[in-house]
């Protein structure tokens, strides 16, 4: 079965981006279809497929086999089509999808498609420079976001809810959506299975036909197609890269921590928590995980519910623009803001700049990395325990504990300070995902599912204790030095400066008034 899958998956690509051969393993979708109203238009025929192919296409890439094993292209699982009325003669749970493990072959790409191939390099290089520029982007939108969510009189105090809610929505969101990426690499293989699937329907209504046949076809093109998406480095850069470092799930455990600890503050209140009884503690970290993993799952399949309701209007990205303009535009803009970026945090235009986002925007796109490459060469070791993401989020949450703990004593100064808030907020925040948890999570079997939501809460969790629980319970925690101390320092900088700026005034009148004088 894998060895048919690893065929299928280089059939498809013959025609697109030249990848290593290390992406085939990176999750292979096996979910099943969404069957979905589309127009009854007419079928394209084979020789109008091969001149739009070539149109479209200025150069496939060459795309690394293992990209399968990135969950964060992996499928929704079958969601109720968002029609009024059923299917005739099945189920109303059951109406949208068929279980199939019969596996069709896509219609071919064509010919004029497969001989241009981009090299394997700038394939890579394409997806790196996607994954540093949506590492940015995401950072910069979790911290809006969490800025914005820290009020007083908030519901609920740990405002990290909202990152991790909303990167979830845009995962199941790209994870269903088929309009965004229908061209495919210059065919839209995947839409003219549908139109053609449609016409089937109607001819089965007409007596004719096979409707077996035309959940078979649905099912396989659907694979192909989000098979093919894994290929398409804009693709990765918005699921990995920035879906991947909006939400976070050291900040996560870091929460359930401080709720387990009681130092789990409510903004507005600069005071400590009062303390409370054991039993109470318990239950504060229990609603901070239901919370969280319920709010993440249920955002993953609203976003795959929005991909189907909003499919009549969501454009769709022409290869050639992806290929032509945007491919180049972002390694332009990837590289040049991380570079950016660095020289901001080396001569910042306010010292304050650098805890509050520089340091996290220079981490951020190493810890994104680090993820895509474990997820790479990790997750395909045991199909039903994903180990990349496993590794990143454990070994994320353990390097946020050490940030917090030494950010948190009296000791290294502001500038030591905000280094190890840039850790937090932009290494940790990028190396561990919750948006590709719950899409795992999603897409196991029920008991594989259960097994590894409950060891990567558990073991992130007690790792935490063990690396944060030492201080709390002993010396506690200190203020941050780069929270209290930065704006006096900023302020005394801007007191010298004025001073400074005074005397040389006071200078240059004196030196006028004599110059005056003399004549």
């Amino acid at each position: 079965m894998a060895g048919e899958s690893a065929a299928q998956n280089r059939q498809s690509s013959s025609g697109a981006y030249n990848a290593p051969n290390d992406y085939a393993e990176l999750g292979d979708i096996t979910q099943q279809p969404i069957q979905r109203e589309t127009p009854g238009e007419t079928t394209k025929t084979t020789a109008q497929s091969a001149r739009q192919a070539e149109r479209y296409d200025s150069g496939t890439y060459d795309v690394p086999q293992d990209s399968s094993n990135l969950d964060e292209t992996e499928s929704i699982p079958p969601l109720q089509e968002l029609s009024p009325c059923p299917t005739q003669g099945q189920p109303r749970g059951h109406a949208n999808f068929v279980r199939s493990d019969t596996a069709v072959e896509p219609e071919p790409i064509a010919q004029e498609a497969a001989q241009k191939k981009t090299s394997e390099l700038l394939t890579s290089l394409y997806t790196h420079s996607y994954l540093v520029l949506f590492a940015i982007l995401g950072v910069l939108a979790r911290l809006g976001l969490t800025a914005l969510t820290r009020y007083s009189g908030t519901p609920v105090i740990f405002n990290t809810i909202w990152a991790n809610f909303s990167g979830s929505v845009v995962m199941g969101f790209l994870a269903e959506d088929r309009k965004l990426f229908r061209n495919e690499w210059g065919t839209p293989t995947y839409d003219e299975v549908i139109k053609r699937a449609k016409q089937k329907q109607k001819d089965e209504a007409n007596g004719s036909g096979s409707s077996q046949q035309m959940d078979v076809d649905l099912d396989a093109a659907k694979r192909a197609h989000l098979a093919t998406k894994k290929t398409i480095p804009l693709y990765i850069g918005l699921a990995t890269g920035f879906c991947g470092s909006f939400t976070t799930f050291s900040s996560f455990i870091k929460d359930v921590f401080l709720a387990l600890s009681n130092e789990l503050k409510t903004p507005g209140w600069s005071e400590s928590p009062t303390s409370r009884n054991g039993g109470y503690s318990f239950m504060a970290m229990l609603a901070v995980i239901i919370t969280t993993v319920s709010l993440s799952l249920s955002g993953l399949f609203l976003g795959a519910h929005l991909a189907i309701g909003l499919e009549r209007v969501t454009p769709s990205i022409p290869f050639s623009l992806s290929r032509r303009v945007l491919d180049p535009l972002g390694v332009l803009l990837g590289w040049g803001c991380w570079l950016g970026a660095v020289l901001l945090a080396i001569f910042p235009p306010h010292n304050a700049w650098r805890g509050q986002a520089l340091f996290a925007l220079v981490f951020g796109p190493l810890g994104c990395l680090l993820r895509f490459y474990l997820s790479l060469y990790l997750n395909g070791k045991m199909k039903t325990f994903p180990l990349g993401t496993f590794t990143a989020n454990v070994f994320g949450t353990v390097i946020l504990g050490m940030s917090w703990d030494l950010a948190h004593v009296p000791v290294g100064g502001v500038i030591g300070c905000q280094v190890l808030e840039g850790m937090e907020d932009g290494f940790c925040g990028c190396l561990t995902t919750i948006s590709t948890w719950v899409a795992e999570l999603s897409t196991l079997r029920r008991r594989s599912a259960w097994i590894y939501g409950t060891a990567s809460v558990v073991t992130a969790l007690v790792l935490m204790i063990a690396v944060m629980g030492g201080l709390r319970w002993s010396d506690g925690y200190s203020k941050l030095l780069c929270t209290s101390t930065t704006t006096l320092a900023s302020l005394a900088d801007d007191n010298k400066f004025l001073d400074g700026l005074i005397r040389d005034i006071e200078v240059a009148v004196n030196a006028l008034g004599r110059s005056t004088t003399i004549h």
